[in-house]
């Protein structure tokens, strides 16, 4: 709905500009006719309206829809610096990793995902619901960080909505994703950040996420899954650890700290 909204304005804020320069023009005749405007008064009128129309014209925001099977990606875009191979190596990835971390994860997931390539927004990327906003300028520096796409997604994906979970956590699984089925990560620079002292498992994201890769190669490799389901259901717990593992979160990390080698 939110998506929806903003082409409504758009095109609304579209129809009322050209409404407004029409206005001008007629405008700038009849002072033409009956004042004998010079041709430099002339100009200066013109380039006032450009300086108008201009941002307008720049912000205009293009859509695709793009459907393969049972998935609908609507792909917005505000912006015109991204290069249309970038473009397409984020539609490329989505139908590629959506898939898969539905498959492990969510099934029941949305099947129709907004992509907003926004240059009002000012992060690298951030989800809401099904509505995922990207910074155009972090893929005009960072053409190959296509694997924003896959941890963001997967945000769609783990849909835990209000319930109380830990964000470190949150951050963590999504990154974890995002190693585990990244298509491009080594060409982006991407990797799982080396533990040193000092660490902690609640620093989010790459740290959290190698200690995941961690627990699952040497205590039980369900337990992803068995968090991400938990999160969903609102049934986490800080318990959840021992039942799993046989440790306190604390202690793993303990363990983790003495010998990191994933």
């Amino acid at each position: 709905m939110h998506f929806f909204s903003k082409n409504h304005h758009l095109k609304k804020k579209q129809s009322e500009i050209i409404v407004f320069v029409a206005a001008i023009a007629l405008l700038v005749g009849k002072l033409t006719l009956t004042m004998k405007l010079t041709r430099f008064i002339k100009m200066a009128s013109l380039l006032a309206l450009l300086q108008i129309i201009l941002p307008t014209l720049t912000n205009a925001s293009t859509t695709d829809t793009i459907k393969k099977v049972e998935l609908t990606l609507v792909f917005t875009d505000n912006s015109t610096g991204i290069d249309a191979t970038v473009k397409q190596k984020m539609i490329d990835a989505f139908f590629k990793v959506y898939p898969q971390e539905m498959a492990r994860f969510n099934a029941n997931a949305s099947r129709e995902v907004i992509f907003a390539i926004d240059t009002a927004y000012k992060g690298v990327a951030a989800t809401s619901g099904h509505y995922v906003r990207y910074n155009p300028t972090w893929f005009v520096k960072h053409p190959e960080d296509i694997d924003v796409v896959t941890h963001e997604v997967m945000h769609i994906v783990q849909a835990y909505g209000r319930n109380r979970v830990p964000g470190w956590l949150t951050e963590g699984i999504a990154d974890y994703v995002r190693y585990k089925y990244g298509v491009n990560n080594e060409a982006a620079g991407w990797k799982l950040t080396d533990f040193k002292a000092g660490q902690s498992y609640t620093n989010a994201y790459r740290i959290t996420a190698r200690f995941l890769v961690w627990v699952e190669k040497n205590k039980n490799p369900e337990t992803v899954n068995k968090f991400d389901a938990a999160m969903r259901s609102g049934k986490y717990s800080d318990e959840m650890w021992k039942e799993l593992t046989g440790k306190t979160v604390d202690e793993l990390w303990q363990e983790y700290s003495a010998n990191p080698v994933i």
